[in-house]
């Protein structure tokens, strides 16, 4: 047994409490290394004495490692608990002190796993709308010009043109709530909105005023509208929080830039210096935007004012929850106090980090919900666009993404295939609608929520950014499209089964060709094949033409 390959953490996504009374372990080991394994555990006051023994399913098979995984209900939540595996030929223990051929239950007290004791405010509560949502981001300025009044001297560019990094097309909240009914339609019951906030540019990432809605989109009265006419339609909304920076021009930076030290704002940025200056450049920005100075969040006046923000949306507009631009440049101090505050004041508001990669430190119940899931947009495009992984690989892929989180945050993931910060998917796959429709039943099959970012309804082609952040297409939104045909069927089927992610499977067929992946469900459960070779694939008897995929729900074919 490559005994170097085991691993177990306690109070991490080895070992996290999902009810009062329940625990889900995992144990990893090599791939392919060990036959069985089962958990002995008892209370750690009586597991010397006495001990029960469970056996552990493999939940995840990834590139280099197995993760087998149990659920235990409990009498007495003080846990004591040690692994026992077997590997063809020998039995091991495996407990603090690594693995062991013997083990002393007398005196397990030194060298047991423990979870000491679950208590309620440990356990990462579930937030349902959210597993259940299916979203539809939207870059405001490129949707729809609903207000045919406002001033519109601001706009320089052609409906449908391509964009260039300073262009501005005039979409605004009144165009969003005028296409409510028709991004319901298509299956989307959320939406994630790029910022809204007072700002100069296109994008909005540069925030003048925060508690201003830029006139560009419209006014608080428009937000309002907005909120109450989604809430009437049971669909959610999700604003962009961007608390990593902000514009110079927004008058706490303003003011220190006039005063220096002096300025009773100098440490709400950082700066090394007494006076900020862009030549040479001595105060922190967002990447290497000198417009964009960085917010000292490790300042508690920081805090307490980003905090107003947050809380004021919540409080007057009722919105679902905050995206947080940047997140992981900000400081874990400030990240916990959001959660506490925001959660007070909207049990059920979501928090979303941007996130690009592993996040596991963000996602145990302090700070974040989710996060948007990049490493899935990652191995969606090298599996479908890059050819980089045949179906085996994708598979362990998929799963070791899996590994890194609890089955409940899996459940709220924001999984996507592209969104204003990347290509287009649809050029990505060389616009390709074959490949466009099996990576969207993916997206919508795969553990947590999908986002789809506007016009990927209507096949919209992309490069990087601002390429990516085209004009929708409206007058092809108003055709019968097969895509949005297919998104409004996948939706359905997220909605009749109600997913959890404890029960997932992925795997490849045994001819090497199908990606699979098994969901169980509250209601129903669903079966999805991918084929991405030019040739047909099997598994249990169920073929799949070349660059084809099927989804079956409760054993009949959906899609």
């Amino acid at each position: 047994m490559k005994q170097h390959a085991l691993q177990h953490i306690v109070d991490s996504a080895y070992c996290f409490p999902v009810s009062k009374d329940e625990i889900t372990i995992r144990l990893r080991t090599a791939t392919g290394d060990v036959e069985r394994v089962w958990v002995i555990y008892e209370s750690k006051y009586k597991i010397a004495q006495s001990q029960e023994k469970l056996e552990m399913a493999k939940a995840f098979e990834g590139e280099l490692f197995d993760y087998y995984s149990v659920t235990l209900k409990l009498k007495d939540t003080r846990l004591a608990y040690v692994f026992y595996i077997y590997d063809g030929q020998d039995y091991y223990y495996f407990s603090e002190d690594g693995a062991t051929k013997d083990y002393d239950f007398e005196k397990s007290y030194y060298n047991f796993f423990q979870y000491p004791y679950i208590n309620e405010a440990d356990i990462l509560g579930k937030v349902n709308w959210l597993s259940n949502a299916s979203f539809y981001q939207i870059f405001i300025d490129r949707f729809n010009i609903g207000d045919k009044d406002k001033d519109m001297s601001y706009i320089n560019m052609k409906w449908g043109d391509k964009p260039l990094p300073k262009s501005f097309a005039g979409g605004d909240l009144k165009g969003i709530i005028d296409k409510l009914d028709y991004i319901k339609g298509i299956g989307c019951d959320a939406l994630y909105l790029t910022p809204i906030f007072k700002s100069p540019s296109n994008h909005k990432y540069d925030i003048v005023d925060y508690f201003q809605v830029d006139e560009q989109f419209g006014n608080s009265q428009d937000l309002h509208t907005l909120v109450k006419e989604l809430h009437n339609r049971g669909m959610k909304i999700v604003l962009d929080a961007v608390f990593n920076h902000v514009s110079e021009h927004n008058e706490k930076f303003a003011d220190v830039v006039q005063k220096g030290r002096e300025s009773e704002y100098f440490d709400w940025f950082v700066i090394d210096g007494d006076l900020p200056t862009k030549e040479p450049l001595n105060y922190e920005v967002f990447a290497g935007c000198k417009y964009m100075p960085k917010w000292n969040t490790s300042n508690s006046a920081v805090q307490d004012y980003l905090m107003s923000i947050a809380l004021f949306y919540i409080n007057e507009f009722d919105i679902d929850g905050w995206r947080l631009d940047v997140s992981d440049e900000i400081s874990h101090d400030f990240w916990r106090r959001f959660r506490k505050e925001v959660k007070a004041a909207k049990k059920d508001a979501v928090i979303i980090g941007e996130n690009w990669h592993d996040a596991s430190n963000y996602l145990r119940g302090d700070q974040y919900d989710s996060i948007m899931n990049y490493a899935f947009t990652k191995a969606a495009l090298d599996y479908f666009a890059y050819n980089k992984m045949d179906a085996a690989h994708m598979a362990r892929k998929l799963n070791d993404i899996l590994a890194r989180n609890t089955d409940t945050v899996n459940d709220m993931m924001m999984n996507l295939l592209d969104s204003h910060d990347t290509d287009r998917f649809y050029s990505e796959v060389g616009e390709d609608n074959d490949k466009l429709h099996a990576a969207l039943a993916l997206l919508y099959l795969f553990p947590g929520e999908p986002s789809i970012f506007y016009g990927t309804e209507v096949y919209t082609p992309g490069g990087y950014d601002p390429d990516c952040r085209r004009c929708m297409d409206w007058e092809a939104a108003g055709q019968d499209l097969e895509v949005k045909e297919l998104i409004k069927k996948l939706s359905d089927v997220r909605k009749k089964c109600e997913f959890s992610s404890e029960g997932t499977r992925i795997y490849a067929s045994e001819d090497g060709r199908l990606l699979c992946i098994e969901r169980h469900g509250k209601k129903s459960d669903a079966r999805l094949y991918i084929n991405q070779t030019d040739k047909q694939g099997i598994d249990r008897e169920i073929q799949v033409d070349p660059m084809g995929f099927k989804l079956f729900v409760n054993g009949g074919e959906m899609v």
